[in-house]
């Protein structure tokens, strides 16, 4: 059994190349991304054997999602379906000023149809971390009943559940994200959430310190992690706020550099490190992923160690 499962779906991407418009492409790269299973791959490669469960159509498409993210050594559970498709997102890549373009085909997938009783409640509770984000409950009412009994069955088994908040513009209101998911807080023990989407879905105001201590202090979180973008993140735990600075980077594609931080993070706590060394791995990942192509942080942990340790010696000077 593997140390993290999660949770959620995979879509095709599809990008032209870079500067050429979709209106007019004659070719795609094509290549799988979704937070969940990105999560799952750079766990992975820091060392957490990891499992994405999710329903897929049984489609040409949807087995090459699955082909794909099996190849980053990670397990996966499938709920095959003959009902629904494979959702897609379309990267239309530019500089100034016309900038990237991200266009969404995700309805009428297979993954909005998931229910809990399709797969083995035993991964979830045998794990020990069970992790899902916010985007998940947002593609349809079906998932956000789902997500709840997954959460629900990982704290009966006393699996660790952490949670991405990781709310979506596109896919609902700051409303009907802050009712859903501000329901499944008692379940979970270690948050993750943009400091941007505390403000504007939350409600919540101060700096990211003041955010991290009212989340944890207000909803009884083990631990909470606030991310700020460029200037890396605040851990919360035992009522003591950790900071963490970004690492300096040349950005390739900053695509899936959240969900590198956060399998990082995971991961690391999962190893025994302390809130604020799983910070440093989590920033160092996060930092490589900006300079590779693609969703999935293909990272090595010496790859990682390097990055911390040419930080540390920064400071020290």
């Amino acid at each position: 059994m593997s140390d993290l499962v999660t949770f959620g779906e995979t879509m095709l991407r599809l990008s032209p190349p870079n500067g050429e418009r979709l209106e007019d492409v004659r070719e795609f790269e094509v290549l799988a991304g979704g937070a969940e299973s990105n999560v799952a791959v750079a766990a992975q490669r820091l060392g957490t054997p990891s499992t994405w469960l999710s329903k897929v159509p049984e489609s040409p498409l949807g087995k090459r999602v699955v082909s794909e993210l099996r190849g980053y050594g990670i397990e996966t559970d499938i709920a095959w379906s003959h009902r629904g498709r494979q959702g897609t997102y379309y990267i239309e890549r530019a500089g100034k000023p016309r900038g990237t373009k991200v266009i969404y085909d995700r309805d009428d997938t297979a993954i909005a149809t998931a229910e809990a009783r399709e797969f083995d409640v035993d991964r979830i509770q045998n794990a020990r971390v069970f992790f899902t984000t916010g985007i998940t409950p947002a593609l349809s009412s079906t998932l956000r009943d789902t997500t709840a009994s997954m959460l629900k069955a990982a704290r009966q088994g006393g699996t660790t559940t952490a949670f991405d908040f990781n709310y979506r513009q596109k896919l609902w209101s700051t409303e009907e994200a802050n009712e859903t998911l501000t329901k499944f807080f008692p379940g979970i023990d270690v948050l993750v959430i943009a400091a941007r989407d505390a403000r504007a879905v939350l409600g919540f105001e101060g700096d990211p310190r003041q955010l991290a201590h009212k989340l944890g202090s207000q909803y009884d979180f083990e631990t909470v992690v606030v991310t700020r973008g460029s200037e890396g993140a605040i851990g919360w735990h035992d009522s003591v706020v950790h900071e963490q600075e970004a690492y300096e980077t040349d950005t390739v594609s900053k695509i899936g550099t959240g969900d590198a931080f956060t399998g990082a993070f995971i991961a690391r706590r999962l190893a025994g490190d302390d809130v604020p060394t799983a910070l440093e791995y989590a920033a160092a990942t996060a930092a490589l992923k900006r300079t590779i192509p693609g969703d999935v942080a293909l990272v090595s942990e010496e790859e990682v160690e390097a990055v911390v340790s040419t930080g540390a010696e920064e400071v020290s000077r």
